[in-house]
């Protein structure tokens, strides 16, 4: 076996991203690495390269030998391919379509007044807590569980059951478990939309209860919906927070003036990288760029996060800004066409925190050392367990 660098890397800081990407991108550019499955990937940090291939049609979530194709982790979202190579463009075109309209940004700027005073009612029960909490028990998971709950048509009484089954769906280690929690899932959308054909309401289950789904591709992609429109979001409250409160100078210009939340968000989106699991893609085609060349059936992993501080496109790109001019917009929701659908709704939703946390808890701080929190290992997501905070 050749020795080749495993990624991914590991780091002490989970605010930091490892220097080892940049080194290796600096030295290779599009590099040889080896996973912890043992699989060789081919790794794409840097940020015109990553933008590049998920911008390239040559490249897909599909293998046209999956059980042969090297994969990342054992999750059953993102460890591995997904799809029929033969059917992957036109099925993903057809889903985008199914699900573009419930995140249309007239639908998210109606929505945005609603979240707002569902990040107010948080806080308001937050306040009548006495120090310490845990603002991740009471903000940052509850407030995305709610708004993509009201949004897909989910009862929120099942926010426990489904959240147990998300964090299965993310697990990495066990695949079999993984897949079987995807499963599970589906099943469930799969349940809510035949009811909503019985009882529609205002929601998107409702929209997508008239169309025939005989392959189960819209309940997996519905459940799939669910898994991400709250496990991701979740964890960009926390890490926003902890970034903020790591740059108090840039923490007291958002007090100042809560007008900067939206720029102080995406900075967050940058800086944040909860994960380093990346994003696995595979060649259905030779492809040449940065002086290799991927060969078919060869294994992509596109980092974002370490694409987001590439030190050529982002001046002293280890540094949080939140007036950061935004010429080069990040990768965190990806690029092209596969830009998440649920990228307004995430700013929303983070929007609607930002602007008011501090505003409301103009002394909120760590209850304990970053270095004490309790992290989600071995999921996908990551992220933290537990956010104590005081005030």
């Amino acid at each position: 076996m050749s020795t080749l660098p495993i990624i991914p890397f590991a780091r002490k800081d989970p605010l930091d991203m490892p220097a080892a990407y940049r080194e290796l991108r600096a030295e290779e550019g599009i590099a040889r690495v080896r996973t912890r499955t043992g699989d060789e990937f081919w790794l794409v940090s840097g940020y015109e390269d990553a933008r590049a291939l998920f911008n390239d049609p040559r490249l897909g979530r599909s293998h046209p030998e999956p059980d042969r194709a090297a994969r990342l982790s054992g999750s059953a979202l993102l460890g591995g391919p997904q799809g029929e190579p033969a059917t992957e463009r036109a099925d993903h075109e057809r889903m985008r379509r199914l699900f573009m309209p419930a995140f249309s940004a007239r639908r998210m700027k109606a929505l945005a007044g609603h979240v707002g005073s569902l990040v107010d009612e948080r806080l308001d029960r937050l306040a009548g807590l006495a120090p310490p909490a845990d603002l991740h028990a009471e903000l940052s998971f509850p407030l995305p569980v709610l708004v993509i709950c009201q949004l897909l048509g989910v009862p929120y009484e099942d926010r426990e059951y489904f959240s147990g089954v998300s964090a299965r769906m993310g697990g990495m280690l066990d695949h079999e478990d993984s897949e079987a929690a995807r499963d599970e899932m589906a099943a469930y959308t799969a349940a809510l939309i035949e009811r909503k054909r019985r009882e529609p309401a205002e929601d998107v289950l409702s929209d997508l209860a008239g169309q025939l789904d005989d392959d189960g591709a819209i309940a997996r992609l519905a459940g799939g919906l669910l898994f991400a429109g709250h496990e991701t979001t979740v964890n960009r409250i926390d890490f926003g927070v902890l970034l903020l409160l790591a740059h108090p100078d840039q923490l007291d210009l958002l007090k100042a003036d809560p007008g900067l939340a939206p720029g102080a968000v995406e900075e967050i989106l940058r800086m944040a990288a909860p994960s380093l699991h990346g994003l696995p893609r595979y060649a259905h085609e030779d492809i040449g760029i940065g002086g290799v060349t991927i060969r078919k059936g060869e294994a992509v992993v596109l980092m974002p996060g370490a694409a987001n501080r590439d030190e050529r496109v982002y001046p002293d790109p280890d540094a949080f800004d939140i007036r950061r001019p935004l010429t080069d917009p990040h990768l965190s929701f990806g690029y092209g066409p596969r830009f998440c659908i649920g990228a307004s709704l995430a700013r929303v939703e983070l929007v609607a925190v930002f602007s008011r946390l501090f505003q409301r808890f103009p002394g909120l701080r760590l209850a304990v050392p970053v270095t004490d929190l309790p992290r989600n290992a071995g999921r996908i997501t990551e992220g933290f367990a537990e956010l104590p905070v005081t005030w």
